[in-house]
């Protein structure tokens, strides 16, 4: 049992899902296979896309969608300096240098425009946008950008599953569907696009450059294979995917829930003086996948975390600013003094469609006193 009274995240788990997990179990095949074409299929139907590659995790999603762009060494990606780290990671992996960009501001902590076209160098070869808390980056403006730049864009929209028109305004989108995400099945992720070329290649690297699947030799589709370029084992199993199935199927209903206990966060927050709450007013589409405060300053947001922890209510913070890590000193630069202010900040709070509206009023009573 856990210790905290009310937890950051909690899964939507019932009945369904133990019956999808049951389905595979009996199906005796539990690599990647139908399930995971189903889920494909309906994941890229959900989100009106014309590619859905599944994959291991959102990392390998960043992976695979940077390696089929063509990333590599002497390549510049500019990318938020707030955000997991995951991005960042896979950029140094492929050899290419990571540009980290300043957020809009300490209320819109997207990329900003601004600092993205400050940013570019002939060196850039793509822009990592990040869909923050499952709101939607400035891509109008971006894309412009990019288009005047000839510079990729790859979607994070880790975020942002469900979100109003994600998957649909990059060259290529990535998800995860880690336990605390709005579609958890404990590992996985996906790699959306509308271009044929690159998801093929992200097809092909997913599973070792190989040309046909094991899948496809069980059913007797083929008898030999190819390895047409050099791949990973990224692969989603069977049971991943048959609970994301279910869970596809529960994410517009668990978004309009998120979307009114922040909506409730935020009326009962509104009071406090000094606080911001990003997002505030936003009418675009989002996922509402974080509930997030800015205490006034650092020693403010010391005391309450205190006071969260004392009262058995989990938190998070989302997310320290990826420069100032050990591994990323030799990629410093700028004062990025709003993503610093933000990283010193910011308090995520919990919020999962089974929270009950009491609940959020006792974490913000925690706040106000």
């Amino acid at each position: 049992m856990s210790e905290w009274k009310i937890p950051l995240s909690d899964l939507d788990y019932g009945f369904e899902e133990q019956a999808a997990v049951a389905r595979v179990l009996q199906s005796k095949w539990l690599t990647m296979g139908e399930e995971v074409e189903r889920f494909e299929k309906e994941f890229a139907e959900h989100l009106g896309v014309s590619h859905a590659v599944a994959v291991a995790s959102g990392s390998a999603a960043l992976h695979l969608a940077l390696q089929a762009l063509g990333i590599g060494p002497g390549d510049e990606i500019i990318q938020p300096a707030i955000n997991f780290v995951a991005a960042a990671n896979m950029t140094v992996a492929l050899g290419a240098t990571p540009l980290f960009a300043e957020l809009v501001d300490l209320k819109e902590p997207t990329l900003d425009p601004r600092d993205l076209d400050r940013l570019v160098t002939p060196h850039t070869k793509a822009v990592v946008v990040m869909h923050y808390g499952g709101y939607l980056c400035r891509m109008a403006e971006i894309k412009e950008i990019c288009r005047t730049r000839g510079i990729a864009i790859v979607e994070d929209a880790c975020h942002a599953v469900g979100a109003q028109m994600v998957g649909n305004m990059s060259d290529i989108a990535c998800f995860s569907f880690f336990s605390n995400k709005n579609l958890a099945v404990g590992e996985g992720g996906m790699v959306t696009t509308n271009s044929d070329e690159l998801a093929q290649k992200v097809r092909l690297l997913r599973s070792h450059g190989m040309t046909t699947l094991t899948w496809d030799r069980f059913r007797g589709h083929a008898s030999t294979y190819d390895v047409a370029m050099h791949g990973y084992n990224y692969r989603l199993d069977e049971m991943r995917a048959a609970l994301g199935r279910v869970q596809l199927a529960k994410l517009d209903k668990g978004n309009a829930r998120r979307k009114k206990l922040v909506e409730l966060y935020r009326q009962k927050l509104s009071g406090l003086t000094g606080w911001i709450i990003p997002f505030n007013g936003y009418t675009g589409g989002s996922a509402y996948h974080l509930m997030v405060a800015l205490a006034p300053d650092e020693s403010e947001r010391s005391r309450v975390l205190t006071a969260l922890t004392n009262a058995r209510i989990q938190f998070s913070l989302h997310y320290p600013c990826i420069p100032d890590f050990t591994a990323f000193k030799a990629f410093r630069q700028g004062s990025l003094q709003k993503s610093r202010a933000f990283a010193k900040r910011a308090i995520t709070l919990p919020l999962y469609p089974g929270m009950s509206e009491e609940q959020v009023e006792e974490i913000c009573a925690v706040l106000a006193k």
